[in-house]
């Protein structure tokens, strides 16, 4: 028979929709918890796109996407009136 694991101790992706907030509760929502979550995060895309046998431009296409996001994000505004304005 195998032992249930616990909720806590489950990935994101293997939680189901009803352990869901028992599993949210038991995060680390502490600063040193979030950086950590931080920190395993960048080690993971790190040893998954960056630091590889066979490179390729996955890795840093997708640091590019998101700077490209985050400024137009930043720059919204500006830009939403620019694209109210008529031009004739």
């Amino acid at each position: 028979m195998v032992s249930p694991v616990p909720v806590k101790e489950k990935k994101l992706m293997e939680v189901k929709l009803g352990e869901l907030p028992g599993w949210i509760l038991m995060r680390d929502f502490t600063p040193k918890g979030i950086a950590g979550a931080f920190q395993r995060g960048y080690y993971w895309y790190y040893n998954k796109y960056i630091n590889v046998k066979k490179e390729g431009v996955a890795g840093i296409s997708m640091v590019l996407a998101a700077y490209v996001l985050f400024n137009y994000y930043s720059s919204y505004k500006e830009l939403k009136h620019e694209r109210l304005r008529k031009y004739h």
